[in-house]
C-alpha cells in the first residue's frame, strides 16, 4: 500500500511537469528520480494512454520527444492530485491531535 501511494505521487509529478519538460534528464532532475525511473514512469503512462510522445528535430539535428498530457491524462492528474490532498490533510489532522495531545501532557 505504502509503495503504492509512493508510485501514484512519482506519476503525480511527472504528470504535472510533462509537458513543461525539455528533455527526460531534466524532467527526472526536477522529479527526483534518476533517468531510468523516470523513463520507466514515462513508458506506463505511455501504455495507459495519458502522455503522448511525439519526436521532433531540434536544432542541433537530434531527433527528441516532446511529451504532451493528453485529455485521460488530465483526468488522472485530477484524480491523483484530489487524493494527494486528501492524504495530506488527513496527516495534517494526525499530526494537529498529537501535537494538542502533546500540550495538553505539558501543562
Amino acid at each position: 500500500m505504502a509503495q503504492r501511494k509512493i508510485l501514484q505521487e512519482i506519476d503525480l509529478h511527472v504528470l504535472r511537469k510533462v509537458d513543461k519538460a525539455t528533455t527526460q534528464k531534466s524532467l527526472a532532475d526536477e522529479v527526483g528520480v534518476s533517468v531510468g525511473k523516470l523513463n520507466y514512469v514515462l513508458n506506463a503512462l505511455i501504455d495507459k494512454g495519458y502522455v503522448k510522445a511525439e519526436r521532433f528535430v531540434n536544432s542541433k539535428n537530434k531527433i527528441q520527444y516532446k511529451y504532451l498530457l493528453t485529455p485521460q491524462g488530465m483526468s488522472e492528474k485530477i484524480n491523483l492530485t484530489k487524493r494527494f490532498v486528501a492524504r495530506k490533510k488527513a496527516e495534517y489532522e494526525e499530526l494537529r491531535a498529537e501535537l494538542e495531545e502533546m500540550k495538553r501532557c505539558n501543562i
